[in-house]
C-alpha cells in the first residue's frame, strides 16, 4: 500500500455516475496522474460533450472545447460551480487508488473508509499486472453526492519519463 502513495504516474479508464440532490449524470472517464498534475477527461456516448479538467498545482482549468476554456485558483469550489455538485477532487486522487488521503484522519469501515465527511467503499477489486489489487467498482458518497466509478483499465507506470 505504501508503494501506491509513492506512485508518480498512473492512469485509469472507466465509467462514472454522479448523483446529487437535484441532478445526475454519467460519463466515460479518462484520468492521468503525474507529479503535481491531474488531467481528467469526461465524455458522453461516442465522445460527445467532452470536458477536459486539468488540475496543476492550485489552478484548475475546464475545457469544454472550442473557445470555452475557464480557469480558477479555487479548484474544488470551481468544479462544484461547473458540475452543480461538490466533488473532492484532491482527495479523490487518493481514493481512486483505494487509499485515504495521507494528510487527513480517517476511519476504516468493512468495505473502505470514512474521511473528511465522505465514505469510500470498494465493491470489487481487480488484479493489475503484478501490482496487486486495484479498485474496479467503487463508490464515494456523503449525504448530498454519490459518485460511482467503474474502472475498466489501470496503467500503473512509475517511470519518470512520462
Amino acid at each position: 500500500m505504501l508503494r501506491l502513495y509513492e506512485l508518480e504516474h498512473w492512469s485509469l479508464e472507466g465509467r462514472l455516475a454522479l448523483t446529487g440532490q437535484n441532478d445526475s449524470w454519467s460519463a466515460n472517464i479518462s484520468w492521468r496522474h503525474s507529479p503535481g498534475a491531474e488531467k481528467i477527461k469526461l465524455s458522453g456516448p461516442l465522445g460527445q460533450g467532452a470536458v477536459a479538467i486539468s488540475l496543476i498545482g492550485n489552478i484548475v482549468t475546464i475545457d469544454r472545447g472550442g473557445d470555452d476554456v475557464q480557469s480558477s485558483t479555487q479548484p474544488e469550489e470551481f468544479i462544484n460551480q461547473q458540475l452543480g455538485m461538490f466533488v473532492p477532487v484532491r482527495s479523490l486522487r487518493y481514493w481512486v487508488l483505494g487509499l485515504p488521503e495521507p494528510s487527513r484522519p480517517y476511519k476504516d469501515t468493512n468495505a473502505g473508509f470514512n474521511q473528511a465527511g465522505w465514505l469510500s467503499e470498494y465493491k470489487q477489486m481487480q488484479s493489475v499486472n503484478n501490482d496487486g489489487a486495484m479498485p474496479h467498482k467503487m463508490m464515494v458518497m456523503n449525504n448530498q453526492v454519490k459518485l460511482k466509478l467503474i474502472i475498466d483499465r489501470w496503467d500503473l507506470n512509475d517511470t519518470k519519463t512520462n
